[in-house]
């Protein structure tokens, strides 16, 4: 049986617009404001919603990204999300945002949104960032240097991070692709694990000494 070639192309492109479209989901209504008590719950699109004739101003308002984050930490960093839980308006709308704020030398750890690509602008400070490719793409790293009023993109599921390299405070805000993107940091979720992944089985991973996977262990616990 033979396929046209237009047809072949037609059928690839539908299943490319499918995946696209398999995080998110478009709304299907003006909006659907999440709603914590289900028995007031109506409309369901992601997350139970507000019947819409009760929706708010303040449904789709929040107030405190002009505050700095605490920094105070072993990381020297703070993230401030501002997701679906922090307003209720933003369910099934595909997006989020975050403050995240570094003391100097502080890092925002290698880490990976499992549901949305990330989109960042510096607006205070010189930041070091960069994101590592996948193992198809020989894990290649793309890097630069920020200053304020630059921007850099995240892909999707990508591990990446940034690093405050200046003496002074940095400021960034980044956009989200998802309305809860979701956060796995490499080092807490390796060693970190609860309950914890064989020692055995990491120090071969990674090629260490199982006394050294222990320690780390030990060291991300909690």
């Amino acid at each position: 049986m033979r396929f046209s070639k237009a047809l072949i192309l037609f059928t690839i492109s539908a299943l490319v617009i499918s995946f696209a479209k398999a995080y998110d989901p478009s709304p299907l209504q003006d909006f659907c404001v999440a709603v914590g008590n289900l028995t007031d719950g109506v409309f369901v699109n992601g997350k139970f919603c507000k019947d819409p004739e009760q929706a708010k101003a303040e449904d789709f308002f929040y107030s405190g990204l002009n505050q700095a984050g605490n920094t105070d930490n072993k990381l020297k960093f703070s993230v401030t999300t501002v997701n679906v839980d922090q307003i209720p308006g933003l369910n099934t709308m595909g997006i989020s945002l975050v403050r995240i704020d570094y003391a100097p030398y502080g890092q925002n750890p290698p880490h990976t949104h499992p549901r949305a690509t990330e989109i960042l602008v510096l607006v205070e400070g010189t930041l070091y960032v960069g994101f590592v490719s996948s193992n198809q793409d020989n894990n290649r790293l793309f890097a630069k240097v920020l200053n304020p009023g630059d921007v850099f993109v995240f892909p999707i599921g990508m591990i990446h991070f940034q690093v405050n390299i200046g003496k002074t405070p940095a400021v960034a805000f980044a956009g989200l692709s998802s309305q809860n993107a979701g956060v796995i940091t490499i080092a807490d979720t390796v060693f970190g694990s609860m309950p914890p992944i064989s020692p055995e089985i990491l120090a071969q991973a990674f090629q260490l000494d199982v006394n050294v996977v222990k320690d780390l262990e030990a060291k991300f616990k909690n």
